[in-house]
């Protein structure tokens, strides 16, 4: 321990220059960059389910390269092969390093047939089928025998799509329904009225030749009003029929008087086959298939044949006529046509199908059924289409319409928001109660957790993006076909990396892939493994489904209710707190598991959208936790955080999140909107200036978009942005032991005197831990690494040691076990073995890995107690979940050579 001098030098010492001294400062690395990056020959390729697909549309993924390894070619193309009996690929960069070779590069593959490897090589790929040309009206894309004329402007997303020279598809558009009241509970009236879809702008980010991207950005609109914002991509790939819709909206009416009452994609489907050539098909449940025909020859009191029966049932045209039995010809004028059909799932339990001549006549019941994939046809034996809406049951309450079918014209509509069900209400779910002042705000948040402010609870400027596919086929598909679809629909096929292919690119920090090899690593394995199970577990068994909130996590547990505290304030959904998104990632990343992809993703979908400010006086700043998801008056960017979307943008080069990230690049300039102290009484504040901002909760989370940022362009001035917040940071007398101070966001400095010691637990748990492991791979600011490594290094230290440097204890340093990983962090750079020993007695100390503490307990609580059974685990917290979980991963990557000696003296192992 150093001697008191230590901390009379440090009160002369602004930048903690007595840390040059320690060994290992020349330049940090990470955990997974230690060694030199050797060249990668080749890349394998595989499928996230592990097996190849019956039905592969095309997909994109990103593929990260040790730096220095790739560079980009003067011709600034990337020849890529998957091999000379491969699918066709398109390359293009994602990322860079300092040094400007490529960090990752984003890869198209055509869809059609799969086989169950690839792998990824330099080299001529196999030519795409996909050409765009644009004209003054708009586009005109073709892929094979496909065509589609997409206009620049209008209210449709697309004019027409043509099979081998037949119109198929027509009048691709959006439609909204408008009420302008809640729901009615007794007496009164409301009314609805319908908008549609206005495009604003067009512009073409890919033009093939295997993948094509045509985004559209517009309004809904009545030719009175315009009205949510929206932003639509389609993605066009060499082999697929179909088209991909990723559709984004955003709520801006007033919670109070504008409900959406459906929300929906929407097209025309000629009919040129008779009616009992034409077809409707909807996804039943698991792989089933519900078809019928809009004429039906099966099931009559007259048998036509074997034949036709076979023939109708298939999908096919029927044999001619002539050879039906003549009872059955003659009395086939008789028979119904079913014009309209109706799939609707109102919850995520059950949905009802049913069908009816047409409008004005009685909907009668034709089946029910649990959860469908989500995916419709209608057509007949000579083409028609197929809409399908991704994660369709999950987001209940959706619907899939079929309009028309008996006539020339049909109409097929995926209802994000099914016009069946109640109106979408978004209005405040709370009464001010009085609380009319902060200082009543704050004894309510000191009982419920939640951080009530009349205003500050608004849904305006939340977004939600969902995934559609369309396919438009030159026949009815059979049954199996659709099924094969549908599963498409629900579980897009994606090719993926390795977990170690990955890994030994150094990207993302320090993590590793799974490795249960020693005891003591099998004991934290399996720890991991159970959580991670458990929360697959939660979300089915308590339901955390529906439009909005599919893809978050509760926050707290209660335990006497046997239910997570979904009204209870702060304790509801999470949204984001603590850094649940990397949690999920980096196990993704580590496992390479599906289930954990597929969670993580929908994770990222709510939390970059729902949890987020898109346009209003909260832009680019997130909502705490709380019983809704806009609900608390908190406002930060600690939520909004573009590092809990940065792991999956660069796995898929999804655009979309790419957007989302963008879109906070300069937020910080509004930092004096949503300041968090507003309710606190702070003299000398000069908001139009500065605004005082912690160095984790706020810059923390600030310089992962302007990561990302500097990563995808190369663009020196959001890198400059970083440097001067770290330079500043250093600076201060104190530095990283400031906590915080007052901030410039016209520079993106620090300033003050920075004199006054203080710890936060919170500080280093949204994100800033694993953006300084990389940031300080990737920048050199001396000074800054040593304030950051110097704070790692006493977090946990022993009081008496805080006292000697800081010359008092501050106190507030909690979460003292899953911020060991900042020991972990210091013993790594320093090459410290008594330091790495130390980090895991922290880790160990919060009994989590003992066998008989309670966090191990998962018991089945069943019968009057609980609504439905449930597999409960006994001090499930998510904070503390995520929290360990990622203190785990780290300890494991960067403290593995001490972990089984530290695993014995904590009596962990025998």
């Amino acid at each position: 321990m150093q001697t008191p001098s230590r901390r009379a030098f440090l009160r002369s010492a602004p930048a903690l220059p007595f840390l040059a001294s320690f060994p290992g400062l020349a330049g940090a690395i990470t955990a997974n960059t230690g060694a030199k990056p050797a060249p990668v020959p080749g890349t394998a390729l595989r499928w996230l389910d592990g097996q190849a697909p019956a039905r592969f549309e095309g997909c994109t993924l990103g593929v990260p390269w040790p730096r220095g390894t790739l560079r980009l070619p003067a011709s600034k193309r990337l020849d890529f092969t998957l091999g000379a009996s491969g699918p066709a690929m398109q390359s293009w960069p994602l990322a860079y390093w300092p040094d400007g070779s490529l960090k990752w590069t984003a890869h198209a593959i055509a869809g059609g047939a799969t086989s169950g490897n690839y792998r990824l090589e330099r080299g001529a790929p196999a030519l795409g089928t996909v050409s765009v040309k644009e004209n003054a009206d708009g586009v005109l894309l073709s892929a094979a025998e496909l065509a589609w004329v997409i206009p620049r402007s209008g209210g449709v997303l697309v004019r027409s799509a043509t099979r081998a020279g037949r119109v198929t598809m027509q009048n691709l558009k959006l439609v909204a329904l408008r009420q302008d009241g809640p729901q009615l509970e007794t007496t009164g009236s409301v009314a609805r009225r319908p908008f549609t879809s206005r495009i604003t702008k067009l512009t073409v980010e890919q033009t093939g030749p295997v993948r094509a991207v045509v985004k559209l950005d517009g309004m809904h609109s009545d030719g009175a009003r315009d009205w949510l914002p929206f932003s639509v991509r389609l993605y066009f790939y060499t082999g697929s029929g179909s088209v991909r819709i990723v559709h984004s909206f955003i709520y801006d009416g007033d919670p109070e008087k504008d409900f959406i009452a459906g929300l929906g994609v929407t097209a025309q489907v000629p009919m040129t086959d008779t009616t009992y050539d034409r077809h409707v098909r909807f996804s039943g449940e698991g792989v089933g298939v519900w078809g019928e025909a809009v004429r039906p020859v099966t099931g009559l009191r007259r048998d036509p044949g074997q034949a036709y029966r076979e023939a109708q049932v298939a999908g096919q045209a029927l044999p001619p006529l002539a050879g039906m039995a003549k009872p059955v010809q003659d009395g086939l004028q008789w028979v119904p046509e079913w014009g309209d059909f109706s799939l609707a799932q109102l919850s995520p339990d059950g949905f009802t199908l049913q069908k009816r001549l047409r409008a004005g006549r009685a909907w009668i019941d034709s089946n029910a059924g649990t959860r469908s994939k989500g995916l419709l046809y209608a057509g007949g034996a000579s083409g028609g289409v197929a809409l399908g809406l991704k994660d369709f049951w999950q987001r209940a309450p959706v619907q899939l319409d079929v309009r028309n079918a008996a006539s020339p014209m049909a109409e097929v509509t995926a209802w994000m928001w099914a016009p069946s069900a109640p109106a979408m209400d978004v209005r405040s779910y709370r009464a001010e109660d009085g609380m009319d002042t902060h200082e009543k705000q704050i004894a309510g948040l000191n009982i419920t957790y939640e951080d009530y402010e009349a205003g500050w609870d608004s849904a305006l400027g939340v977004a939600r993006t969902s995934e559609l596919q369309l396919w438009v086929l030159g026949a009815t598909p059979s049954h199996q076909d659709l099924s094969d679809m549908a599963e498409q629909v629900a579980r897009p096929a994606r090719l993926v990396l390795t977990p170690q292919r990955i890994h030994q690119c150094g990207v993302f920090g320090d993590w590793d892939p799974v490795d249960a090899s020693t005891a003591a690593r099998k004991l934290i394995e399996e720890r991991l493994a159970l959580q991670l199970d458990q929360y697959l577990r939660e979300t089915e068994q308590h339901r955390w489904y529906g439009f909005w909130s599919y893809g978050d996590v509760m926050h707290s547990y209660d335990a006497d209710r046997h239910m997570w505290r979904y009204d209870i304030g702060g304790y509801a959904w999470d949204n984001s707190e603590l850094s649940t998104d990397l949690w999920l990632w980096y196990s993704y990343l580590r496992t390479g598991r599906a289930d954990l992809f597929r969670y993580a993703e929908a994770m990222t979908r709510h939390t970059g959208e729902v949890d987020v400010y898109h346009l209003g006086p909260f832009k680019g700043f997130g909502t705490r936790h709380a019983v809704q998801h806009w609900s608390d008056s908190s406002k930060q960017p600690r939520v909004s955080n573009a590092a809990y979307r940065r792991i999956y943008y660069f796995l898929t080069a999804d655009e979309r999140v790419g957007d989302l990230m963008r879109e906070l690049l300069d937020s910080d300039r509004d930092l004096h909107k949503v300041d968090i102290s507003r309710k606190l009484k702070v003299a000398g504040a000069r908001p139009d200036v500065f605004i005082g901002a912690s160095f984790g909760t706020v810059w923390g989370s600030l310089i992962s978009a302007w990561l990302a940022e500097w990563e995808r362009t190369g663009d020196t001035r959001w890198r400059d942005k970083i440097v001067n917040g770290m330079q500043s940071i250093a600076s201060l007398k104190l530095g990283w032991f400031a906590a915080g101070a007052p901030y410039d966001h016209r520079t993106g400095r620090f300033h003050g005197p920075g004199d006054k010691p203080s710890f936060s637990n919170l500080n280093g748990v949204f994100g800033v831990v694993e953006m300084n492991s990389e940031l300080l791979t990737l920048v050199d600011v001396p000074e800054y690494r040593r304030t950051w490594l110097q704070y790692c290094r006493t977090y946990n230290a022993p009081k008496a040691e805080v006292v000697a440097l800081l010359g008092s204890d501050p106190g507030g340093r909690g979460m003292q076990d899953t911020n060991s990983r900042m020991t972990a962090y210091a013993a790594y750079q320093l090459r410290d073995r008594a330091l790495s020993l130390r980090a895991w007695r922290e880790f160990f100390a919060s009994d989590w890995l003992r066998p008989g503490d309670p966090r191990h307990t998962v018991r089945r609580i069943d019968g009057p107690a609980v609504l439905r059974a449930l597999d409960e685990m006994s001090g499930i917290s998510t904070n503390g979940s995520a929290q360990w979980g990622l203190a785990a991963i780290q300890h494991m990557a960067l403290g593995s050579d001490t972990l089984d000696e530290a695993a014995r003296a904590a009596g962990l192992l025998r």
